[in-house]
């Protein structure tokens, strides 16, 4: 397993991951998935280095992006000292993995390098089984939080209660 940035080639890939997480959201949890995500997105969190994937057996396993500041997620809970966590998809060929985990684990390496103090993440709607697997990851579950404003983000987050999530280092 190999954990390293994501590459301008690797976008066919990546929006096929997301492509299937979003079919997969559908059946799982059905009153919110993931909207398309425009490629001038993906395409500068690669540039800047901000999107990631997980490598095994020469084939993508997993992606997902970071970011340094989330001020209109987490509103007046925005610190400035975290990684954000966010969009991770699994190939279904290698679900069961537990690479929330391993990300986790990335990230507190990530965290301490880059002089930050939490590890954060949030997702859309009251899901009980991935707000229990984000716990079982070693996340705090923050609670729920009805966005103020949305206008700017993506359309999943708009009408949606979002779950708020956090891993304190230290």
């Amino acid at each position: 397993m190999i954990i390293t940035n994501s590459t301008l080639n690797d976008i066919p890939e990546i929006f096929r991951l997301y492509k299937l997480a979003t079919e997969f959201q559908k059946i799982k949890f059905p009153e919110n998935q993931w909207p398309e995500f425009s490629e001038k997105l993906i395409t500068s969190e690669i540039r800047e280095k901000r999107q990631f994937k997980i490598i095994i057996e020469n084939k993508i396993a997993c992606v997902w992006a970071i970011t340094f500041n989330d001020a209109q997620i987490w509103e007046d809970k925005e610190n400035n000292s975290s990684i954000y966590i966010h969009r991770i998809a699994t190939n279904p060929e290698f679900r069961g993995q537990n690479f929330v985990q391993k990300i986790v684990e990335w990230a507190k390496d990530l965290a301490v390098e880059q002089k930050k103090e939490c590890i954060r993440l949030d997702t859309c709607g009251k899901n009980n089984a991935l707000i229990n697997h984000y716990k079982k990851c070693g996340f705090n579950f923050i609670g729920m939080n009805k966005l103020e404003n949305t206008s700017d983000l993506p359309v999943h987050y708009h009408n949606a209660d979002v779950c708020l999530f956090e891993i304190k280092l230290n």
